[in-house]
């Protein structure tokens, strides 16, 4: 079994940056495609940036060009470092596998707001 720990969520003004971590327990953590999700509340959870075992990354659209997602696979842990951040990115962010297979952690708050 996989498990998710999200953290480094926090309140920023916009234009602000922040860096959030996912811890992955399992062994499984180096040969699957991970990603960054996030929800705001009364909407579906949405892909954010998804990074490849070799390290090949992809974007959403509305984060390209301000997001970075890396990982570690020697610690199995992944990172996105957010930059410019504007009110819109304001959700719960969430890491998990590319298709989404595993039960969901709890999640990483951020909220941008003057």
């Amino acid at each position: 079994q996989v498990q998710f720990v999200e953290s480094g969520g926090d309140s920023v003004q916009p234009g602000g940056s922040l860096r959030l971590s996912c811890a992955v327990s399992g062994n499984l953590f180096n040969i699957l495609t991970m990603a960054w999700y996030r929800q705001t509340p009364g909407k579906q959870r949405e892909w954010v940036a998804r990074v490849t075992r070799d390290g090949g990354a992809n974007y959403a659209d509305s984060v390209k060009d301000r997001f970075t997602i890396s990982r570690d696979n020697a610690k199995n842990t992944m990172t996105l470092q957010m930059n410019s951040l504007k009110s819109d990115d304001t959700a719960a962010y969430y890491c998990n596998t590319v298709p989404v297979i595993f039960s969901w952690g709890q999640g990483t708050q951020v909220t941008v707001s003057s």
